[in-house]
């Protein structure tokens, strides 16, 4: 998988997520990646529809938390939906957000073990044979699938030093998060490679875009965005890498008062420019080189919330 893709977060009501998947396959769009996120619309059953309606398109079922689904049912709903459309489907892990997580009163113990567990699982049930697994978290015991052996890829979305290491060693791709700056896809793509990867290893990264003939424009359509994502403590290496100073608490506090505009403050021009890829479709364009330039194999473009929004930036993309 190469190239350009979109993501979709879940929150498009069931016509406007059609009318953007209809404007990304006019445009040769490659995948479309379905965000889990709790509380929005489902991924699995969304993949299934648009895989019937946009022959021509690739779904990435991503990021499917173990500590949300077991990872018995995470392998059956991609094998499953493979089975149905062979080679279109691939299948992205991870822990979860944590403000999702936390929503649902869901903890996320031991995220390491139990993400290496589930790999394991994923893959072993995929390859259509009787599995036996004992680990600390699961076990299955003399199952397979019915669907038989699924080529499914799997992803691991990864942000810390042991997790980025743990994609490399195991999985069949990485992906960063959404807010990546270049200077810390770069940081992240060195600990990935450290590990060692194969040749076919995929190096995928989010990147919030907006294309517009007017800067200030396109800025502002991702500020928001960008302080519900950078106020996480996961991303302060990203911020630091980038040489930016984010008041991460202050952000956090704006959010859970409910004052977006006060959130969105806090995103300087400077961040903008670091942690997205928004402008003119010049700059969009070089943004997305410097990306490509660190070693991303697959830009998967988010934010786009209309049909046009998701014309313009794939047009500059393929520009």
């Amino acid at each position: 998988m190469s190239g350009i893709s979109i993501s979709f977060d879940g929150r498009d009501p069931a016509a406007d997520a059609l009318a953007k998947a209809e404007a990304a396959a006019h445009r040769g769009t490659e995948s479309i990646w379905l965000a889990c996120h709790l509380f929005q619309r489902e991924p699995i059953a969304t993949a299934g529809v648009l895989l019937s309606r946009f022959p021509g398109i690739n779904i990435v079922l991503v990021a499917l938390s173990p500590y949300v689904l077991h990872p018995v049912y995470i392998a059956m709903a991609a094998a499953t939906l493979n089975e149905f459309f062979p080679g279109r489907v691939s299948l992205c892990l991870g822990v979860g957000a944590p403000a999702d997580l936390a929503s649902a009163g869901i903890t996320a113990p031991a995220p390491l073990g139990t993400m290496r567990e589930t790999l394991s699982l994923c893959r072993a049930l995929f390859s259509g044979e009787t599995v036996r697994i004992e680990g600390e978290r699961y076990q299955v015991r003399d199952q397979s699938l019915s669907t038989g052996p699924q080529d499914v890829p799997i992803l691991l979305a990864a942000s810390g030093p042991k997790m980025l290491r743990l994609a490399g060693a195991e999985a069949d791709g990485v992906v960063l998060s959404a807010g990546t700056s270049v200077e810390f896809a770069g940081w992240s793509l060195a600990q990935v490679e450290a590990a060692g990867v194969s040749a076919t290893f995929q190096r995928h990264a989010f990147v919030y875009a907006a294309v517009a003939p007017d800067t200030r424009a396109a800025y502002d359509r991702v500020r928001r965005l960008l302080a519900i994502v950078l106020r996480g403590e996961h991303h302060a290496r990203n911020l630091e890498c980038a040489g930016n100073d984010l008041d991460r608490e202050a952000v956090s506090r704006a959010i859970a008062d409910g004052d977006m505009v006060r959130a969105e403050s806090y995103i300087s021009d400077r961040i903008v420019e670091c942690h997205a890829a928004a402008g003119t479709p010049q700059t969009f364009r070089a943004r997305l080189g410097a990306y490509r330039a660190v070693g991303i194999d697959n830009l998967v473009l988010a934010s786009m919330r209309t049909p046009e929004q998701v014309d313009a930036v794939v047009t500059a993309a393929s520009g």
